[in-house]
């Protein structure tokens, strides 16, 4: 069995894969400072609570945003798993030609997550995650990964008129019923969502304008991607399980 990672600045997304089939995903809090050994005992918990044995597991592979992880995660597939394992980054093949000035500066996330959608829905595709940031990756219909843009994360927004504003109080994201609110709380998340349903609406025609296709396909990934997409008129799919597809084809392709 497969086990994928995928190593994001506040989650971790992992993942079992039994062949192509994924049969257990869970998602996690990211802390920059466990070790190895504390990273094996969470993964070996998981495990045990849902009956799967590490034995089991013949090949890992991960991704990464947080380059200071990735020595204690190395540690821990080879000291528990006794598993090299593949790390996306250069000099991995993942079947998709960047067209980026510096192919090194793109995220690990975003690669894996242009692989998977185009293997899954073709091109051209526009794909916009939900993460810390929220990206916007357009694939051409050749499945050429030709850019996109970042905005700050629904949450770092938050988080920041909360802290930054000394009258406003920390509130749940939840979309309410209007935008004319009537108490500070729905109006703060009145702003932030459908604020951010305009933001990914106005990015999406503009990406769609520039890559002269108005049919290109828009899919939403990343924990908060069903909130918005909800309320969106681009977002026409939400692929919850995107990045570990990606991860997987990619690992596949390695073979």
């Amino acid at each position: 069995m497969l086990l994928v990672m995928d190593i994001g600045n506040t989650n971790t997304v992992v993942g079992v894969y039994d062949n192509n089939t994924l049969i257990n995903h869970w998602r996690l809090y990211t802390d920059r400072d466990k070790s190895a050994d504390e990273i094996a005992m969470i993964i070996m918990n998981l495990f045990g609570h849902h009956g799967i044995s590490h034995r089991s597991i013949n090949a890992i592979a991960i991704s990464s945003v947080v380059p200071t992880m990735m020595g204690a995660l190395e540690e821990m597939c080879r000291k528990y798993f006794n598993i090299e394992p593949l790390v996306v980054g250069p000099g991995v093949k993942t079947g998709i030609n960047i067209r980026y000035e510096n192919p090194k500066e793109v995220g690990a996330d975003r690669i894996v997550n242009a692989v998977a959608a185009y293997e899954i829905y073709g091109g051209p595709i526009i794909v916009v995650d939900f993460g810390t940031a929220t990206t916007f990756c357009a694939i051409s219909e050749k499945g050429e990964y030709l850019g996109g843009c970042i905005a700050p994360g629904i949450t770092i927004s938050t988080e920041a008129l909360y802290q930054r504003a000394a009258k406003l109080p920390k509130v749940e994201l939840v979309k309410p019923p209007q935008v004319i609110c009537k108490n500070t709380v729905n109006s703060i998340q009145a702003g932030i969502v459908y604020g951010y349903i305009g933001l990914v609406d106005h990015i999406v025609k503009l990406m769609k304008k520039e890559l002269g296709r108005e049919d290109t396909k828009v899919i939403a990934t990343g924990g908060l991607a069903g909130m918005i997409a909800e309320g969106s008129g681009t977002i026409q799919e939400i692929a919850p399980y995107l990045t570990l597809e990606g991860l997987r084809i990619i690992y596949q392709r390695n073979q």
